[in-house]
């Protein structure tokens, strides 16, 4: 059910507010009411990347009176396959001016402040104070835990995303809600300390058009949340698979609460642990002809910073889409080979569900150029056949 409003209207609407957002106005339950709450309402963004860019494009463009955009990073050329507020002509500008002059170009009247810093546990309160709602964009869970306890000590209602690869969630956090309503933090979700190591963008990857997908989505709970209409995603979050064209819902009480659904009939079996083996360990191996077969799963683009001698190239998305094919023609151990750990990681797990003896080398290539083994390194002479 809808919750009230979280701020009160605005008198009037100046009359090139009212013809840009027009569309808006004749929306049924939406209506002038919605838009003049719309421009009275002040939202805080953290970040203006991947999430963040679509989020700050579609209130701007939807006439939210005041936006408040907190990020430290500079605009980079491979921010634009997903920060799409960014441009070319942004590349090594601050992040916060470049977002505010394209917010200026959608919505003359929004106030936009720029605040180019590092939001963290110290400065977090002070950052996000005076906001009606927040908006969590950003791209580690260090920073994400800061935002959540400031906005639960400061009662403000906090829409949240991650996206990964091809996967993503939206949900929303308020530790005050209106009478009735359950609180719901980010502890219920993410319990404190069992999230762990959380790779990046650029360990893994992200897909562009989810983060425009995800952002959008974020934008609809905000202006859900300020003109007080439909249902916020308020103990629901929202899961996304991409790749399969998937949303579902997964339930989210405080924590204690009772469950709705049974547990599972059993836990399944713990899975075994991955083996590693360190780069002068591989080195070893090589030297004494003892190395067993190596594959270098990542892609193509990435090996012209050099490979280990020896090594076969299958990009990490051939080995997860068809581990079976790569399992009868390995026959034996096989050491896992990425830039850092995390996808061959992921690569040696596929393989061992099938049987495949995996092992990866601990840190990737990483450790392999900071060792004295850096002058090991080859250009790959080998692709596999599979």
């Amino acid at each position: 059910m809808p919750l009230p409003p979280l701020v009160e209207p605005v008198a009037a609407l100046s009359e090139s507010e009212r013809a840009r957002t027009v569309r808006h106005a004749s929306l049924a339950g939406f209506g002038e009411l919605g838009q003049r709450r719309l421009r009275a309402a002040h939202v805080a963004v953290v970040g203006a990347g991947g999430l963040g860019s679509p989020v700050l494009l579609a209130l701007a463009a939807a006439g939210v009176g005041t936006l408040t955009v907190i990020d430290d990073d500079v605009v980079e050329a491979s921010n634009l396959q997903r920060q799409v507020i960014h441009s070319l002509a942004d590349v090594g500008e601050p992040k916060v001016d470049s977002a505010a002059r394209r917010i200026a170009g959608l919505s003359p009247e929004t106030q936009v402040d720029g605040r180019k810093t590092r939001i963290d546990p110290a400065n977090a309160k002070d950052l996000l104070a005076g906001a009606d709602l927040v908006i969590d964009g950003s791209d580690t869970f260090d920073t994400r835990e800061a935002v959540a306890a400031a906005c639960e000590a400061l009662g403000t209602p906090l829409v949240w995303g991650t996206v990964q690869e091809f996967a993503a969630q939206v949900t929303v956090f308020w530790s005050a809600p209106p009478a009735g309503t359950d609180p719901i933090r980010l502890g219920d979700l993410y319990p404190s300390g069992s999230v762990g190591f959380v790779p990046t963008c650029a360990d893994v990857g992200v897909l562009g058009a989810l983060c425009l997908q995800v952002g959008g989505l974020m934008a609809i709970e905000a202006i859900k949340l300020i003109a007080g209409i439909g249902e916020p995603l308020l103990g629901r979050v929202l899961v996304i698979d991409s790749l399969r064209a998937r949303q579902r819902e997964v339930p989210l009480r405080p924590a204690g609460a009772a469950a709705s659904v049974p547990p599972a009939p059993s836990s399944p079996a713990a899975t075994p642990p991955i083996l590693e083996i360190s780069a002068h360990g591989l080195s070893a191996a090589l030297a004494a002809g003892t190395a067993p077969t190596m594959i270098d799963v990542r892609e193509q683009h990435e090996l012209a910073s050099g490979t280990v001698p020896g090594s076969h190239h299958l990009p990490l998305g051939a080995v997860l889409a068809d581990p079976n094919a790569f399992a009868e023609t390995i026959g034996g151990p096989v050491v896992v080979i990425c830039q850092a750990g995390i996808r061959a990681t992921r690569a040696a797990r596929a393989l061992a569900a099938v049987g495949v003896e995996a092992i990866v080398l601990t840190g990737g290539m990483d450790a392999w150029a900071a060792s004295d083994l850096a002058r090991h390194l080859a250009t790959p002479l080998t692709t596999a056949d599979a």
